[in-house]
């Protein structure tokens, strides 16, 4: 099966991590300038979706969203979500943790374009 979105090993880890100190989660990446250009991560309901989201899929049972004009730019790739030391975005969760979300991608195949799009 063709993900739109995933994550390295490491991330579901850290994931599962956040998950036991904070509950359900959700990530959103808006494309925007300075923290919104990387994947955020909130607790659930703590940033709202609308309209101009899409929803990609669910790593580690946690919804990620991405502005629609983000994955205009995106939709040819698979999203790939690792972990790296580092300070992670302001009002990510993983800010305090001593280590930030990444977004990898890789083009998909054209086989798998035509599996995401039927």
């Amino acid at each position: 099966m063709v993900k739109r979105v995933t994550a390295t090993n490491e991330a579901i880890d850290f994931i599962e991590q956040l998950k036991e100190k904070h509950g359900p989660l959700m990530f959103h990446q808006s494309g925007g300038c300075c923290d919104g250009s990387s994947p955020m991560c909130y607790a659930q309901g703590e940033f709202l979706v609308g309209d101009s989201d899409v929803l990609l899929g669910k790593i580690a049972e946690t919804p990620f969203y991405m502005s629609k004009a983000q994955y205009e730019y995106w939709k040819h790739t698979q999203i790939i979500i690792d972990v790296v030391p580092g300070r992670g975005g302001m009002f990510s969760l993983e800010g305090p943790e001593g280590k930030r979300f990444l977004t990898r991608s890789r083009v998909f195949t054209q086989e798998e374009l035509t599996k995401l799009n039927n």
